[in-house]
């Protein structure tokens, strides 16, 4: 007699094309706001650093290693700036996949509150303190 195998029925992964819509509308704004404020950035960037350059001269050890310090400081803001653009344009990708608001590593819905504090989420609450603890 063969064995009959349980299986879990498959999560149902569907939203409306309205709230398709909305939440890629709202990825999308939330993409061009971030887009703005890098290339703000990179341009403050580059002006401080023509400043920097002008008003170098009779500079000491530790008025460069300020400078330099600010500089590196300016450019991690960037930095985190651009992985927040890529984080959002990944969930916009996952949206269109049918896989956004879903957890990639459990398979469970991701809270509604948990994506409207962090649209770009892509695990679950549990998951992501499993993340953070290792």
């Amino acid at each position: 007699m063969a064995k009959a195998t349980e299986t879990k029925p498959a999560t149902k992964r569907t939203r409306s094309a309205a709230e398709t819509k909305k939440i890629r509308t709202a990825l999308e704004e939330r993409r061009h706001e971030l887009q703005t404020e890098y290339d703000q950035t990179l341009t403050e960037i580059a002006e401080l650093q023509r400043d920097r350059l002008d008003d170098s001269a009779g500079d000491d050890t530790a008025d460069t290693g300020t400078k330099t310090f600010e500089r590196e400081q300016e450019i991690t803001l960037a930095n985190n700036l651009l992985e927040r653009i890529t984080q959002v344009e990944r969930a916009i990708d996952r949206l269109g996949e049918g896989n956004y608001g879903w957890c990639e590593k459990c398979g469970n819905a991701i809270p509604v509150e948990r994506l409207a504090a962090f649209p770009s989420a892509t695990l679950c609450v549990s998951c992501k303190q499993l993340e953070e603890r290792r």
